[in-house]
């Protein structure tokens, strides 16, 4: 069986050694299975070894190998949708639970760096850049929230300031926030892995699940075979499950996004471009972000294409939107160039929750998840200790289907995008 490899991206190219991690090829037992070595499966397995559960993971691919390997590595906080939304649409009870976790992903990030000693490049803050003073009085308004839910760690910076801060003179200001920050992604995964490994866990990459049975002690089969009975499933597939679990995937859509990394910039010239180093993301509906990576390059990613997938030329997509912002960078070499998929939900907010007593469920996080995933994966923990009411507080979020139901979500999400997009442009 040969073994499948990662994207060809920047992140592959500079990842730490990681062991050969063979296929699941004998039938298992244990407390826990977990579907999917990505963010979610892997937080989730780490707290549950911590906490003395026998768990075993099963990748279809390698460890990291879809968005939580691929991704722009900026720790967001929040979530897709933010708090006052949550409130508007789901009601002031599940704001207030919503509220009360939506800044402990980034911490447990942190947390597992430095407890484990995971070199992924760590590197402390984050920039929303605003393009208009619209987008300021909402980043404005945003400052005002957070402090509400606890998160009093922000600045606003006026026009003047962000411009010390990002040599571009697109930006009208901007909000940093303190306990923002950015990591190489493939690495905290596989770091994360190391972790599980070294407490007893068990991974098996090349282990594609295709089988389900929703059992009192659920049984999962692999392509090769082989089956894990366990006492609790989790499915953690997001983008990349596939039709594994047809009433998740009707009411979420694979998206994709692309980023460039260019030439090694060096460092002095890395901080003109970015003063501090911090990663920034602009306050368009269809943003950009970027950051500069652990060896000072411009790492530069935006756009969305619904339904997944990539461009004919990644590079032709991003680098007019890269030379845009940084001018002064017209012509750089661009070294390495992918893409990958999350998923979107209508709500924009995770699907969460469980499809049986003893199978769970956590994917969608449309954009935010590199810190959303270690929370859930926290939850899942607390929930098999005893200690159900936060994860359950996310199961009170009523996911709807698509509109036009699988064969017209791509289209009609994309006309709703356009819209957005046209605000954007106009300033309104």
């Amino acid at each position: 069986m040969s073994r499948t490899e990662h994207t060809t991206s920047y992140y592959a190219a500079t990842a730490h050694a990681a062991p050969e991690r063979p296929p699941l090829r004998a039938d298992m037992d244990t407390d826990v299975c977990i579907i999917g070595a990505g963010y979610t499966g892997l937080s989730t397995a780490l707290h549950l070894v911590e906490a003395g559960f026998r768990v075993v993971v099963l990748e279809a691919a390698r460890v990291g190998w879809g968005a939580s390997g691929r991704n722009g590595g900026q720790l967001i906080n929040s979530y897709s949708r933010d708090i006052d939304v949550i409130e508007r649409q789901h009601g002031a009870d599940t704001a207030k639970m919503l509220g009360s976790m939506a800044f402990e992903g980034a911490d447990i990030i942190r947390d597992r760096i430095e407890k484990y000693r995971i070199d992924c490049d760590y590197r402390p803050g984050g920039l929303f850049a605003a393009f208009n003073s619209k987008q300021m009085a909402e980043l404005e308004a945003r400052q005002q929230l957070w402090a509400r839910y606890g998160h009093k760690q922000t600045e606003l910076l006026d026009t003047a300031t962000v411009r010390t801060r990002i040599s571009s003179d697109r930006y009208a200001g901007a909000l940093l926030d303190h306990r923002s920050g950015h990591i190489h992604p493939l690495n905290l995964a596989l770091g994360e892995a190391a972790a599980i490994e070294s407490l007893g866990g068990q991974i098996f990459e090349d282990s594609r699940v295709a089988v389900i049975e929703r059992l009192p002690r659920p049984v999962v089969t692999t392509e090769n075979g082989s089956r894990v009975t366990a006492d609790y499933l989790v499915i953690a597939g997001n983008a990349y499950l596939g039709g594994l679990v047809p009433e998740l995937s009707a009411r979420s859509m694979p998206c994709g996004t692309q980023i460039v990394t260019t030439e090694v910039l060096g460092e002095a010239r890395a901080r003109e471009l970015i003063a501090n180093l911090e990663c920034v993301e602009d306050c368009n509906y269809k943003l950009d972000y970027y950051r500069m990576t652990g060896d000072f390059r411009l790492l530069y990613g935006g756009g969305v294409s619904y339904g997944g997938g990539d461009p004919a030329s990644i590079e032709a997509f991003l680098r007019p939107r890269l030379e845009k912002t940084f001018p002064q960078l017209q012509g750089v070499k661009l070294d390495y160039a992918w893409g990958g998929d999350f998923l979107l939900t209508v709500s924009r907010l995770p699907q969460v929750g469980r499809l049986t007593p003893s199978i769970f469920y956590a994917q969608g996080y449309s954009g935010h998840g590199v810190t959303t995933t270690h929370l859930i994966g926290k939850l899942v923990s607390e929930t098999l200790k005893g200690q159900a009411e936060r994860f359950d507080a996310f199961g009170t979020v009523r996911h709807m289907p698509f509109p036009g139901g699988r064969a017209f979500r791509k289209p009609y999400t994309a006309l709703g995008a356009f819209f957005y997009e046209l605000r954007d442009r106009l300033g309104v």
